[in-house]
This record gives structure tokens, sequence and C-alpha cells, in this order.
């Protein structure tokens, strides 16, 4: 994609979801890092439907540590990878407790120590919660930014740093809504449904879609 498109093509995805926001359910900066560790490789739907009961049990970092482990286990068991997460929210929340007096931190390298926190969900939370312009990078942004010729990349940090680079700066943090929405919904893994994408007249895909023909047309 061209420079002079990145502007437009970020402008449409935006007026097309003005709106747009984290699809997880969260009150605040440490349900949102809970919900965030427990999204990896599962959907946000999966998360929201067992976190509520969970965030009801442990409100608070002191409250999940004192369930640990073996407590927090049973609200998680429809996640993928259940077992592992479970393990990473108790210890991430007993560090909150011991290290930052029960507070997430709104420092990178804060967060990136905590069990279970890498750099995209640190981008997540620095975005969502502190209001910082990073641009979180899953896989439904790794997509399209390689298949609309956005961003291209061979690695996730590859495609963030390309992204960080190209879009405006006063659109960068709300872009990583409008991108992972638009990947999520409209550009999709399988089949792209360019004919109802915004930003269809930038994007460098080749083999772009049309609608499907009713048996009866």
């Amino acid at each position: 994609m061209k420079a002079a498109d990145v502007r437009p093509f970020i402008e449409a995805l935006a007026a097309a979801n003005p709106d747009a926001e984290s699809e997880l359910t969260y009150t605040d900066a440490f349900t949102l890092l809970v919900a965030v560790v427990l999204s990896a490789q599962a959907t946000d739907a999966s998360v929201n439907r067992s976190t509520p009961a969970l965030f009801a049990a442990a409100p608070d970092p002191a409250a999940m540590a004192a369930l640990g482990t073996d407590g927090i286990a049973p609200y998680i068991r429809t996640i993928g990878l259940w077992q592992s997460k479970a393990r990473h929210v108790a210890a991430l929340a007993a560090r909150l407790v011991e290290a930052h007096g029960g507070q997430v931190p709104s420092d990178r390298a804060a967060l990136e120590a905590l069990p279970g926190v890498g750099r995209k969900t640190a981008n997540v939370v620095l975005n969502i919660a502190f209001g910082e312009a990073t641009m979180a990078v899953d896989t439904h942004i790794f997509r399209l930014g390689n298949r609309t010729g956005l961003a291209i990349g061979r690695t996730p940090r590859a495609v963030e740093d390309k992204l960080v680079r190209r879009i405006p700066p006063a659109m960068l943090r709300p872009a990583h809504h409008w991108l992972i929405l638009h990947g999520r919904y409209v550009c999709r893994a399988r089949t792209p449904e360019c004919w109802r994408c915004a930003g269809a007249q930038w994007c460098t895909y080749p083999a772009k879609t049309e609608p499907k023909r009713s048996r009866a047309a």
C-alpha cells in the first residue's frame, strides 16, 4: 500500500466502525489484564462467558492470588489452554500484590515481567487502560497488515513496527480497534469479504472477492 493511501484507508475503516472498542468484558485495568491473558489462542466470546463469575469471586489481585491456581481453574475450564492460564493468572495476581501494591503497572517492562504477559498483552493494556498509542498485533491484524499491504512483515513485531511508522500518530491508538475488528468480521482469514470492505479501493490484495450468487440467481 502506498504511503499516501494509508490515511484514507484507516479513515475509511474508522468511518465504517466509529465506535470500535475491545469486545472483552472488563471493569478496570486488572480485569482487563486478566481477560487479555485468558484470550490468548481463544475467542473473546469464550473469555466473556467465563470471566463474570471469576471476577465476581476475585475482583482484585489480592482476591485472585488468594484463589490460587486450583481456585481459578474451575471458572475457566471452557477456555483453551486453561491449565496454564490458571497458573499464569494466579502468579501474575500474586506478583501485582507483592511488587506493585496490587496495582497494574503502566510501564511496559513491568507489564512484560508479569507471568503470562507478552508484548501483545502489554500493548493492549497500555492502549486501553492507560491511553497509550500502542499497536497490539494479534492474528487478525497480522493477517490484515500483510494481506492489504498496509504493513508487510514476517513476524508480529515487524508488522507492529511498520504500523506504528505508517499510521498517523493521532490515529494510532484507536486504529488498533479499527484494524482488529475489521480483520475479525470483514477481512476474514479464509475468505475476505472485499465487496463490503470500506477500504477496498486502497487495499493491494490482488484476489478481491465478490458476493456469492444465490442459487436462485
